[in-house]
């Protein structure tokens, strides 16, 4: 099982914030800005369709970032993706980790503790909690607030990532939080530079946890 960085900075791909002709070039920048990991989610695209796309950013970003395919079991397996990111309504981790078998990351969304905790107890290797601030991408979703982290990060030992609305000025509270990270759609992929936005980030996570980063919390069941 892959070991997660810490901190992890994940970049959610978005149609809307990059047109599809410039999504590969901003998605490639922001990795050698310091993005650890890409969740490919395009809920919009037909199979074959988010298929090439995923193909095409596994080659880009090969070795460099881990990518993660959201909901797609299936793309994620054809496309030879380093995982999948599960909803909090979607299939169970124990049929994934049947279908993906044991080398690949398994990860779910959840928006309460004890939807992390259920997480946890069926074999996520990581989870990404919000929605903590308000966001365009989720207009009605109530913000949980960084409070919402320091409960998750009581009651889970898997590395999880705050999302919703999460900015380089917001970001340190989200890792003082006790999140192992953070994944961010147009705070890197609306910015005029995807590298110089994505470092900056990084380099304000790193300082909020007061240290370089490593590998120091690692998946479940690695």
């Amino acid at each position: 099982m892959n070991a997660l960085p810490t901190p992890i900075l994940c970049l959610v791909t978005d149609r809307a914030a990059r047109r599809e002709a410039a999504l590969e070039a901003a998605v490639v920048a922001a990795v050698e800005g310091g993005v650890d990991m890409v969740q490919l989610r395009k809920k919009d695209l037909p199979g074959r369709a988010l298929l090439e796309v995923g193909q095409r950013l596994k080659r880009a970003i090969e070795g460099r970032a881990l990518l993660i395919i959201n909901e797609r079991v299936d793309v994620a397996q054809a496309c030879y993706a380093d995982g999948v990111q599960l909803g909090e309504d979607g299939l169970p981790v124990p049929v994934v980790r049947r279908l993906l078998g044991e080398g690949k990351l398994i990860g779910r969304s959840v928006h309460s503790v004890e939807a992390a905790m259920q997480a946890q107890s069926e074999g996520a290797d990581f989870l990404v909690v919000g929605t903590i601030f308000t966001t365009g991408s989720h207009p009605g979703a109530k913000p949980a607030g960084v409070g919402l982290l320091s409960e998750v990060a009581q009651q889970v030992q898997v590395p999880f990532l705050g999302i919703g609305g999460i900015t380089a000025e917001n970001v340190p509270d989200v890792m003082r939080a006790g999140s192992s990270g953070a994944a961010l759609i147009s705070a890197i992929l609306s910015a005029p530079d995807p590298k110089e936005a994505a470092a900056h980030i990084k380099g304000r996570m790193r300082a909020a946890l007061g240290r370089a980063p490593a590998a120091s919390r690692r998946s479940h069941g690695s």
